[in-house]
């Protein structure tokens, strides 16, 4: 090989050891470029399942906190009804009263809340028709008599207020 050819062969040698070191880099760079993206990715999921989590939790505190009061609400509902019988024991009286304040300071302090429905428009979204009345009296879909109470939570309807509606 004479020095010419040999001088060629060491620049082709040093291109070629440039190309590779760039390719490497390149390699390193994109390699690095998809551990980040994968990062991000994970960091992403992993919020996205901290909020659903969340989500799902209230759903379910909510949900059984419902199914308890609905199972409570007769109890109460007893209790008032014990009120309108006459009874000389006074103390029994005095006693149903605190019980049904206590109910109701539980109830209050769980956010749940009466349905409004006596002289009201009735609404079939929280409000269960079980008698018609023909009355000119009233003005047509109100609210006539309550016959059980309804209840909500939020926008949550724990049990549908049974009334009857005017026609």
């Amino acid at each position: 090989m004479n020095r010419l050819e040999q001088k060629e062969k060491i620049k082709n040698e040093e291109e070629v050891k440039e190309e590779v070191e760039t390719t490497v880099e390149n390699e390193e760079s994109k390699e690095e470029e998809d551990f980040k993206d994968k990062y991000i990715r994970i960091l992403a999921e992993f919020d996205n399942y901290k909020k659903r989590t969340q989500k799902e939790k209230g759903e379910l505190y909510e949900y059984t906190l419902c199914e308890l009061i609905s199972k409570m609400l007769p109890v109460f509902d007893t209790l008032k009804l014990a009120l309108t019988h006459e009874t000389k024991d006074e103390a029994l009286k005095t006693g149903v009263e605190l019980t049904i304040k206590q109910f109701e300071k539980v109830l209050n302090d769980l956010n749940v809340v009466e349905i409004e429905a006596l002289g009201q428009t009735f609404d079939p979204n929280c409000h269960n028709a079980v008698m018609h009345i023909d009355d000119e009296n009233y003005k047509e879909k109100e609210i006539v008599e309550v016959f059980q109470t309804g209840y909500r939570l939020n926008d949550k309807i724990i049990r549908y207020s049974m009334v009857k509606v005017a026609n």
